[in-house]
């Protein structure tokens, strides 16, 4: 389900306020970069939004009194996906982007959605960033790639490994990755460069989320975020860029990881701690 909104309609599905539906979890790290890409371009009043309940009921991202859905009161997140197509074989993720028009999901792929929001809206918003501008889309894509496979990803294979070697190799590849981007900070202040990027905030789901969970619940347990010299300040510095902070739901993050996973949490106990702070001037420059 990879539909595209174009900023002239010629995709056929106009930019437009109010027209299309953010579906999210707060605790989910995917869905948590579009949460971002929609605070920082300003696209609150043109993209309503709904979040499910953290813990899924039968591997299902469910709604309630809590979290309720404001655009279709769908109950169950099988419902958007069921409605565009009747036949559709494969899990129901969050996010997923629908088309309040059609009554379908446009888009179900969290790296598209984000270019979306980022470049075909700017007649809504007054913010001009550009989060994947022309001359450094091929660092951008070399960073994404690395980081995707061996940290976003990598985290979970390692999480839900089944033997000794897949584990052993998964995790080695998440502190390799952390140590080369610690490297890499260490000499710029952003990714690939002195400009922030869609990079940047693709890694930071990850990095906001590390100590929290990945670092005992999926056994990535070598070293903290906050053991590293510039990829910890670098963290808290993104963490209190106007706005960010809000879209951090750690209650709901440790909550929906210790909740959802029996085979790596059977007992569902969520841990007290750690006591993170994340507005610890971050001294970069």
């Amino acid at each position: 389900m990879r539909d595209w909104i174009t900023a002239d309609g010629s995709s056929g599905y106009p930019a437009a306020k109010g027209r299309y539906h953010l579906y999210v979890c707060y605790a989910c790290p995917w869905a948590h970069r579009t949460i971002i890409m929609r605070k920082l371009k300003g696209l609150e009043d043109v993209i309503s939004i709904s979040a499910t309940h953290p813990v899924r009921e039968n591997n299902i991202w469910v709604f309630n009194e809590e979290f309720s859905d404001t655009a279709n009161n769908f109950s169950l997140m099988t419902e958007p996906y069921l409605l565009t197509d009747p036949s559709y074989p494969k899990r129901c993720t969050v996010p997923i982007l629908w088309d309040k028009e059609s009554g379908k999901i446009l888009s179900n792929e969290s790296a598209d959605i984000i270019r979306m929001f980022n470049a075909e809206f700017s007649e809504f918003t007054p913010n001009t960033d550009d989060y994947y501008p022309k001359n450094l889309r091929n660092s951008i894509d070399a960073a994404n790639d690395k980081i995707y496979q061996n940290l976003n990803n990598g985290v979970y294979r390692s999480g839900f490994a089944e033997t000794q070697d897949a584990y052993s190799e998964a995790s080695a590849k998440v502190f390799e990755t952390m140590d080369e981007l610690d490297q890499i900070l260490g000499e710029n202040r952003y990714l690939t460069g002195t400009q922030i990027t869609e990079a940047d905030w693709r890694l930071f789901p990850t990095l906001v989320r590390f100590d929290s969970v990945y670092y005992l619940h999926f056994k990535c347990n070598k070293k903290r975020l906050v053991d590293y010299p510039n990829l910890w300040p670098y963290t808290r510095e993104l963490y209190q860029i106007s706005g960010i902070a809000e879209t951090v739901k750690l209650d709901q993050i440790k909550l929906s990881y210790y909740s959802n996973h029996p085979s790596v949490d059977p007992l569902g106990i969520i841990p007290i701690g750690p006591d993170i702070d994340f507005l610890e001037p971050h001294g970069r420059q």
